[in-house]
């Protein structure tokens, strides 16, 4: 089958469907990713086809409203940051949706994002759809949402804050979504489930029942996989100067912020760098999208580096407790520091906190170095976390996530 996954936003929301892409195509299918150009060469490296979709990620958050959006003092005040930056590139966006699955498929795997749009295309072309998301968005009274912090309303106000969240959002894919519906000459749009898709339809999460278990009262066809790990690139080795460093010493510290850009890296780097020196631990600092530098005798600057490779060579991570590093740091069974800074960063870093892996997140925004020194040491010298760390890893090591959406697809067939 010509498989097409749709996905939209940074790299830790395309890199596990390389892994997924790759497990398809070794079963003998097409497997085509649509996402943002800046990652073609990172997709067609695993023998995936590639169609491009507009915006650049890396530019909008480094934009002026990026930059709000990662100050902003709670995660509802960051959700409607998101809304407004939203507005300004959905046309766009969903102008390349349709571009790339006019291109042709015999199956859409969608993520959050672009889900509404290629439900609609699916409808109107008679393609089937098959959500695959990263994240827990269906509306539940077993966790609050996402973006709104780890605060429980309780099982009723959970689900009732869920829908007036997505009432709320709905309103950010809407115009967009009605006018294409109209140009395809289907019904008006009528409401169904969280921004209006169709219920009963599969929707597949890539992440452990043992990190997110499924909530009893979604609906059928809703189901919680397993990971979907990113493909290994292809012929990549260590620098000789990182194996040196890891040869030079005890395992270091892992700190990376992955995707997200800070407003002024040099604090952020100059912050990590004390808090390394006053935890006495060597580190690692990973640059990101952020431009991080810190190094010195104990502290080395990398660029981009396997998490699967590196991670299990540490005696800790701290991060910005996005899905995919989140789940790398749980792979690798070593304790975490999660540092979030937006939206459902803060969801995987109460996540963490309540696996038994991680002491209490650190809000990015009241980030100072000898906050960050005390978790770090709390992290490195607590055997609990560790122990934690590796039972779940162990666990993880069993999943299969990918089989799950193997089946869906060709069940289709």
């Amino acid at each position: 089958m010509r498989v097409l996954i749709v996905t939209a936003g940074s790299w830790g929301d395309v890199a596990p469907y390389t892994g997924l892409g790759a497990r398809l195509r070794a079963a003998g299918h097409e497997v085509t990713i649509a996402t943002h150009g800046r990652f073609d060469g990172a997709v067609t490296a695993h023998g995936l086809g590639f169609r491009p979709l507009p915006v650049d990620p890396r530019e909008e958050l480094a934009s002026a409203a990026g930059q709000g959006l990662a100050r902003a003092v709670s995660p509802p005040v960051a959700m409607a940051r998101v809304v407004r930056m939203a507005r300004e590139f959905m046309p766009r966006l969903t102008e390349g949706v349709v571009a790339a699955v006019r291109q042709g498929a015999d199956v859409l795997l969608t993520s959050t994002l672009t889900d509404p749009v290629c439900a609609a295309l699916g409808e109107a072309s008679g393609v089937p759809s098959i959500g695959v998301y990263l994240q827990p968005i269906e509306p539940t009274g077993a966790f609050p949402p996402l973006v709104t912090g780890t605060r429980s309303f309780g099982p009723y106000g959970n689900r009732l804050a869920a829908q007036a969240l997505w009432a709320a959002t709905d309103r950010l894919f809407a115009p967009a979504v009605g006018e294409l519906r109209r140009e395809l000459g289907l019904p008006a749009q009528r409401f169904g489930g969280p921004l209006g898709l169709p219920r009963g339809r599969t929707v597949l999460h890539g992440f452990s029942p043992a990190v997110v278990r499924r909530p009893a009262d979604w609906p059928e066809g809703h189901e919680v996989s397993g990971y979907w790990w990113p493909a290994a690139p292809p012929g990549w080795q260590p620098e000789p100067r990182l194996l040196d460093f890891l040869d030079a010493g005890p395992p270091p510290v892992f700190v990376g912020f992955g995707s997200f850009v800070a407003a002024d890296a040099e604090r952020l780097s100059a912050l990590v760098t004390e808090a390394l020196r006053r935890a006495g631990v060597r580190g690692i600092v990973q640059a990101g999208w952020s431009g991080l530098r810190a190094e010195g005798d104990e502290v080395l600057t990398v660029q981009e580096v396997p998490h699967a490779w590196l991670f299990p060579r540490t005696a800790a991570v701290i991060h910005h407790a996005g899905a995919g590093t989140t789940a790398a740091g749980l792979r690798a069974g070593v304790p975490a520091v999660p540092v979030p800074v937006q939206l459902d960063q803060h969801f995987w870093a109460a996540r963490l906190t309540a696996l038994g892996v991680s002491g209490p997140p650190l809000r990015y925004q009241r980030l100072t170095a000898a906050r960050l020194a005390a978790a770090i040491v709390a992290a490195t010298r607590t055997p609990a976390f560790a122990a934690r760390a590796r039972h779940l890893a162990a666990g993880l090591s069993r999943e299969d996530g990918a089989a799950r959406v193997l089946s869906a697809v060709e069940r289709l067939g």
